[in-house]
């Protein structure tokens, strides 16, 4: 069980997004600065229209040369096998110890469609319903392994203990997926599912599938709405509401430096821009727009995509965090070692050892 303690701690996240550029040096920076300013987890986002590498194969570059940030790469579900999918995101758990996450995405265009030339483009309903039934498959194929299923008995040459692997047997409207997985039940148990709930369509893979909800708005009153709605939506699906955490998602230009943010930012709120929230001003007030969002309960905490990658990350660890610490409302360090320790998420029961134990004492 999640204490509201815990609900309450403010949150920080980044993106690494670096458009085009292929040098693994230049990620492991970023991600080694974020690091430094204790931040929850980083993003990479990806898509199949989007030039640059894939994201999570970048972020198990990145996994070795850190040592506690969370590492959350967005993978498509549209037009991808969802055992893959699982599979990989469960290895980067393992290569990071436990920091993995995975922002779920969902391909909408016919030129995207064409790429792969199995099927056209769908409404964004069905895509995102797709999405949810592989975020389900998902961690059925991380639970299909118990924790201990793994024997290594060098004696009798037994590596599994074949009892405690279960095979998910999962049908759905869109694929069917007998498993179990090809790889053992990750560090973390369910690596962090992370989903983007500004759309409707989104919103409800969210509510009844998501550790972390982002939410682009440059309203906190409608941030607040959407978070009481995604918490309520939660506790509908039998969820504990305070086991998710809802983050506002602002794109922030730093390039003012110290200067007072511009009318409408800063101390005004985010503008809406065709892109989305951006606020343009300085970290200091970046750090009071961030306080006030966060002391109000509108949002649990924020996720932030830079204007200027290098840049603003720099002034976003080295001014904005600095001074949140200073108030005493950001951690000075990392208090565990996985994504969910630092996010105050506990490591969920293996649902198939669960039943096993129930059947068991009946």
């Amino acid at each position: 069980m999640t204490s509201s303690h815990d609900w309450r701690r403010l949150h920080l996240a980044a993106a690494l997004d670096q458009r085009s550029v292929y040098d693994a040096g230049s990620y492991v920076d970023a991600a080694r600065l974020a690091e430094r300013g204790a931040l929850d987890f980083i993003t990479l986002d990806d898509g199949f229209d989007r030039p640059g590498p894939d994201a999570l194969a970048v972020l198990s570059r990145v996994a070795p040369a850190t040592r506690r940030v969370g590492l959350v790469p967005t993978v498509t579900t549209t037009h991808t096998e969802p055992f893959h999918v699982q599979a990989a995101v469960a290895t980067l758990d393992w290569v990071s110890r436990g920091r993995a996450g995975w922002r779920i995405g969902v391909s909408a265009t016919e030129g995207e469609a064409r790429l792969f030339g199995r099927r056209h483009a769908a409404p964004a309903e069905a895509l995102w319903q797709e999405a949810g039934e592989a975020a389900d498959v998902a961690a059925r194929l991380w639970d299909s392994w118990e924790d201990d299923a793994e024997i290594r008995d060098v004696a009798t040459g037994r590596f599994v203990d074949r009892d405690k692997l279960h095979h998910v047997d999962f049908t759905g409207t869109h694929f069917s997926v007998k498993g179990p997985s090809i790889v053992p039940r990750p560090p973390q148990g369910h690596p962090v599912r992370v989903v983007d709930a500004t759309e409707a369509p989104a919103r409800a893979v969210a509510a009844r599938y998501a550790d972390v909800a982002l939410v682009r708005t440059a309203r906190p009153a409608e941030a607040a709405a959407a978070r009481a709605g995604l918490r309520a939506a939660a506790a509908a699906h039998g969820r504990d509401p305070d086991a998710l955490r809802v983050l506002a998602a602002l794109d922030v230009d730093l390039g003012d430096g110290e200067y007072a943010a511009e009318p409408g930012h800063g101390g005004g709120g985010p503008r809406p821009t065709p892109r989305g929230p951006l606020y343009r001003g300085g970290p200091v007030d970046l750090a009071d727009l961030i306080a006030a969002w966060h002391r109000d309960g509108t949002v649990d905490g924020f996720h932030l995509t830079p204007a200027e990658p290098r840049r603003d990350l720099e002034r976003l660890v080295n001014g904005t965090v600095p001074l949140l610490q200073h108030r005493g409302l950001f951690r000075t360090f990392y208090p565990g070692s996985t994504l969910r320790d630092h996010l105050g998420l506990s490591r969920p029961a293996n649902r198939y050892a669960v039943a096993a134990t129930a059947g068991g004492a009946s």
